[in-house]
C-alpha cells in the first residue's frame, strides 16, 4: 500500500523534481507535488511525496523531518485525509 507524506516549510524556489530527488535517497518515489495558487501559479511552501513502500517512507520521515533544506526546516510526517467540509 502506498503512502503520503506531507511536507511542509518547503523553500519557495524548490522545483518538484528536486523535492522528489530528495526524497529518492531513502526509497522510489511514486508522486512528488509541490501545491501552488491557482492563480499566480506561486508555491504555497508545502506539497506530497508518495511512495510504494511504507518502510521507505517512514525512513524518509526519520531522515528528513527538520533538516535543512535550503534554508529552511522541513516538516514531514504522515499525511492526513483530506477533510470534507
Amino acid at each position: 500500500m502506498a503512502k503520503k507524506l506531507f511536507v511542509g516549510n518547503i523553500k519557495w524556489g524548490a522545483t518538484d523534481q528536486e523535492l522528489e530527488e530528495l526524497f529518492a535517497q531513502y526509497g522510489t518515489v511514486s508522486e512528488a507535488i509541490i501545491v501552488k495558487d491557482r492563480f499566480s501559479g506561486r508555491s504555497k511552501g508545502f506539497g506530497f511525496v508518495s511512495f510504494d513502500n511504507d518502510a521507505e517512507a517512514e525512513a524518509a520521515i526519520e531522515a528528513l523531518h527538520d533538516q535543512d533544506f535550503g534554508g529552511r526546516n522541513l516538516v514531514v510526517n504522515e499525511a492526513r485525509p483530506k477533510q470534507e467540509f
